[in-house]
Formats: C-alpha cells, structure tokens, sequence
C-alpha cells in the first residue's frame, strides 16, 4: 500500500521535527521512563496525563522506587487517571524488573511484550524509542491517520483490521529512525489529523490522502459498534458517627476500581428513594450492626458517571449511625486513601472530611 504514497514517512518526519511538542520524556530514552509514559499515556490525553507523568517520576524517580512503593500508595497517586488496572499492573511489572530483572528492562519487543500491562503497541513504543527496534506502534493515532490517507475502511476493533493496520505500519517504518518515525506518526495523528474537523486543506498529505479525495474524512477510521452500555444506579452509603469517624471498605472484586477503597454500596437497576432504600435487603446487610439515627439524600439529583461499558447514576446517602464496625476510620483519613475519582470528588466537597 504505502507504495502508492512515495515519500510518505520523509513527510511525516520533516513535519514532526518542526512541530512536535515538548514532552519530558522525548528528552530520554532511559525505558523505565518511556514505560512509565506509556501507560500512563493509554487512553488518556498527553494533557491530562502530563502532571502524573510528572508526579510519578518526582515520587518514584527509579524503578525500584516504584517496586518498593505500597499499592495504595501508587493507587492514590493515579487518582483520576481510571482505567485503574493499569496502576495495578505498573506496580506489579515494577517489582518484576526489580527483583527478577535487576532493574533492567528487557531489551527487545518478543521479551517486553511478556510483561504484564505490556501489550503490543507499548512493547513496540519502548522497542524503537530505547533500543531503535523497528517495530511499528498502532493506537487511535495511527489508525486514524493510515486509515484516511490510505483509505482502509476495515473496522480498526476487528482482528482483521489489527493485523492489517499493523502491518502497514511495519511497512511504512523507516528502519534506521523507528522511534521518531513511531512518534511523528502519533503526533500527526494527536495533533493534526485530529478526530473531528482536521485542517484538511493544510495538511502535508492533502495532495494525496484518499479519504479528503472521496471525501470520507469524518467516516474513518471504520469501528464496528459498541456493545450495549449496561445502565446501574449506585447508592453510597456515608455512615457517621458522632464521634467523627466513618466506615470504607477496600473493594476486592475484579473490576476496574479492584483495591480501590468505597463507602458501602448498594447496587441497583433502578433508583430507590428514602423509603425504598429503608426497606432494601441490601441496606438491612450493610448497615447490620449500626444504629442508623436519621439518613438522608446528599445530592437531589443522581450523578452521571459514564464508564467505557457502563452508566453509573450515583446518590450520596448520609447516615448518622452509632455502634460503627472496629474497623471505622478517622475523617481525617479517609483523604489518604485511593478511591474512584467520583468519590474524590465527593470527600473533597463535603464539609466534615475537610476537618
């Protein structure tokens, strides 16, 4: 295919050299920080993901540091960036480059895609940018890029459409700069040949790219439909007590929010009121043991949560209870604790956690 496009990869390159951002870690090749980029990158915006890039490697400036770190700990930090698997799994391959690989990281893509959380696109990014493999990155980037200049409408979530966008990539690879060519694609695609309304008509590939000829620049890349978002309504129950303590638990389920710390929940497929709450078997388990003095909605209007495969309709319940469990905690120190980032949201705006 990318013969049909002579000069395609010099175009990419010239044009990223004089437009590429500043990036922190464009200025090293050292892998652990690359690796650290990456996942922190994965489905989050450089721009959102620049200042924990920038927190994780102010706390945690080796890889042993990051081994050694407590899982909270490292939860707490990548608050707010979800997807919080990819905490779980930065921390775990750390202490597995530290303790089975002496702190180095393996050297070539076979050996760095065995890792855990290390798929084939961040195995291809460390690859070429570290150790000048070449080995071709796809993420949303490429295939938005490839899939309009080259016109390829094979849904990019399909196995098919995988290998054929990554074999194009391996094509197009310019071997002797596999990591600035790896970058220059993904830039192209973050900053120029953008989702929605790209500037087409000053693009470097205008004379050439299929999709601006057959106008079909805002139908590719092709993605076969999702399926159907599953709808929950949470309920949070905040007990307090009066002697300034309150009870979470740290969820142990798999899940996207695994080791994250929760009030106690209940889980329904339709919203509950005062009274219907009152009377659910599930708030009779939860609060077992309690005296629940007075409980009250927090919030009149549910929140919306939205997740990759769910809607969450959340309502904050606060309860006055005695006789908490021995396992309640201070305010104080429910702070300190990783939580999913709706319910940061929440401790930091009602009034007794801030005292």
């Amino acid at each position: 295919m990318s013969k049909n496009l002579p000069g395609f990869s010099n175009r990419l390159i010239s044009w990223y050299l004089q437009n590429k951002r500043s990036l922190p870690w464009r200025e090293t090749k050292d892998p652990y920080l690359i690796w650290l980029s990456e996942i922190i990158l994965q489905q989050t915006r450089v721009a959102q993901g620049l200042p924990y890039y920038k927190k994780f490697e102010a706390a945690y400036p080796t890889v042993f540091d990051l081994a050694n770190a407590k899982e909270t700990d490292v939860l707490k930090l990548w608050q707010g960036l979800g997807y919080y698997s990819r905490a779980r799994n930065l921390h775990h391959t750390a202490q597995c480059i530290a303790s089975e690989f002496k702190g180095e990281f393996p050297g070539t893509y076979k050996d760095l895609i065995k890792l855990k959380g290390v798929g084939d696109y961040t195995a291809s990014a460390i690859a070429s940018i570290c150790y000048d493999e070449a080995a071709a990155v796809v993420d949303g980037n490429v295939y938005r890029v490839l899939s309009r200049v080259f016109g390829i409408d094979t849904p990019i979530n399909s196995s098919k459409g995988a290998k054929q966008f990554k074999e194009l990539a391996q094509e197009l690879l310019v071997a002797d700069q596999p990591g600035t060519f790896n970058q220059a694609i993904m830039e192209f695609g973050a900053r120029h040949c953008i989702p929605s309304a790209p500037d087409c008509v000053n693009c470097i590939f205008s004379d050439n790219c299929w999709a601006l000829k057959h106008k079909s620049v805002a139908q590719l890349p092709v993605k076969v439909k999702k399926t159907k978002i599953r709808v929950h309504h949470f309920n949070f129950i905040i007990p307090l007590s009066n002697d300034n303590k309150t009870f979470m638990r740290q969820r142990v389920e798999n899940g996207i929010w695994k080791n994250l710390f929760q009030f106690p929940l209940i889980d329904k497929d339709k919203p509950l009121n005062e009274g219907s709450l009152l009377k659910d078997p599930g708030f009779q388990d939860l609060t077992s043991g309690w005296t629940v003095e007075t409980i009250d909605r927090y919030n009149e209007q549910p929140i919306l949560h939205k997740l990759s495969h769910k809607d969450l309709y959340i309502t904050f319940w606060i309860a006055k209870v005695t006789n908490l469990p021995e396992q309640a905690i201070s305010f104080s120190e429910v702070a300190k604790l990783p939580v999913p980032i709706i319910l940061g949201r929440f401790i930091s705006d009602f009034a007794p956690f801030q005292q």
